[in-house]
C-alpha cells in the first residue's frame, strides 16, 4: 500500500477519530476523559500523550464529549490548527491554543493537504459537521446530528463519499431526540451512498443516575452497531458498514480497503482486518 496515498481513519472512542491522510492527521471531536454524566461505555484507547502529530482538528459543537479540552489542553503543541463550530472556540481559547477559527455550513478552509467544508447539523445545541478532503479521498464526519431534510444537500455537493462517519445511539434527552439513530443512519446512507459506512455514539451512557432521569436510547448499547448494520443492508446495500472498535483502524488506497476484523474480497474491492 502506498502510504503517500493512502487513508488511515482510527477510531479513538465515541466520535473521537483520526483522520490520516497520506501522513497527514486529523483529530475530531476529542474526549480523553470522563464525568458524572458522561462515560465512553468502551475503552479510551489513546491518551492526549500518544497522539501523532496533528496537523489539524475538527470539532462540531460545544458539548463535554466533543469537545474535551480540559483533557486536549495537554496535547504537546498550543499551536495545532482547530477549526470548530463558533460556540466552541471558545474553550479551546481557554485551554490555551491560538489557531483556532470557526466555519458556519458551506464555508471552506484547510487544515495542510485537507480541505475542510463544514455541512450543516442539528442537536440539542448548535453544531456543524463537515466534509474532509485530501488525496482525492472524500470523508464525511457528522458529529451527533439527528437526520433532518438539510443533510439532502451534502448529497448534491458531494456526490461521492468515500467514508461516513455516523452516530447512531438514537438519544433522547428528557424525551426529546437529539442524535439520529441506526435506522436514520442507514437512511442517510441511501442519500449520501457512501463507499464505506463507520457508526460512532453507540457506547456512551450517561450513568445510572443520568439514564434513569433523562437520557434514553434506541436500544442497548451492544445491539446497536447490528442493528445499524442490518438496517443498512436493507437501505444501502452498496455501503459496507465498518465496525471499529476503539484503537482499529480501516486503512483504503484506490480500490482497496483494509480493516481490522478478517479478509474479505467484494467485486473489485479487497477488504482485511488485522493490526
Amino acid at each position: 500500500m502506498n502510504e503517500e496515498k493512502r487513508l488511515k481513519i482510527t477510531r479513538i472512542v465515541h466520535c473521537c477519530v483520526l483522520l490520516d491522510f497520506g501522513g497527514s492527521v486529523i483529530l475530531t471531536d476529542p474526549w480523553f476523559s470522563e464525568k458524572f454524566g458522561y462515560h465512553p461505555g468502551e475503552s479510551i484507547s489513546i491518551p492526549v500523550e500518544a497522539l501523532p502529530q496533528l496537523a489539524g482538528m475538527v470539532v462540531s459543537h460545544d458539548h463535554y464529549d466533543h469537545n474535551d479540552m480540559k483533557s486536549f489542553g495537554n496535547y504537546r503543541s498550543k499551536g495545532v490548527p482547530m477549526i470548530c463550530e463558533r460556540g466552541a472556540v471558545p474553550a479551546a481559547q481557554k485551554a490555551g491554543f491560538n489557531n483556532v477559527r470557526w466555519l458556519v455550513p458551506w464555508e471552506t478552509a484547510h487544515l495542510g493537504i485537507v480541505r475542510v467544508t463544514a455541512v450543516p447539523a442539528l442537536h440539542g445545541v448548535p453544531e456543524v459537521g463537515y466534509i474532509l478532503q485530501a488525496l482525492g479521498y472524500t470523508v464525511y464526519f457528522a458529529g451527533d446530528t439527528l437526520f433532518f431534510p438539510a443533510l439532502s444537500e451534502i448529497a448534491q455537493r458531494f456526490p461521492s463519499i468515500d467514508v461516513a462517519l455516523l452516530p447512531i445511539n438514537g438519544l433522547k434527552m428528557f424525551g426529546k431526540q437529539v442524535v439520529m439513530n441506526p435506522a436514520e443512519a442507514a437512511e442517510l446512507c441511501k442519500l449520501l451512498r457512501p463507499r464505506h459506512a463507520v457508526p460512532t455514539h453507540y457506547a456512551f451512557t450517561g450513568g445510572a443516575i443520568m439514564d434513569a432521569v433523562a437520557m434514553k436510547y434506541y436500544d442497548r448499547q451492544d445491539r446497536l452497531t447490528q442493528i445499524f448494520r442490518e438496517a443498512v443492508q436493507l437501505r444501502a446495500p452498496e455501503t459496507r458498514v465498518e465496525i471499529l472498535e476503539p484503537g482499529k483502524s480501516l486503512n483504503l488506497a484506490g480500490a482497496a480497503a483494509v480493516a481490522e476484523n478478517g479478509f474479505i474480497k467484494e467485486s473489485v474491492k479487497s477488504f482485511h482486518l488485522g493490526t
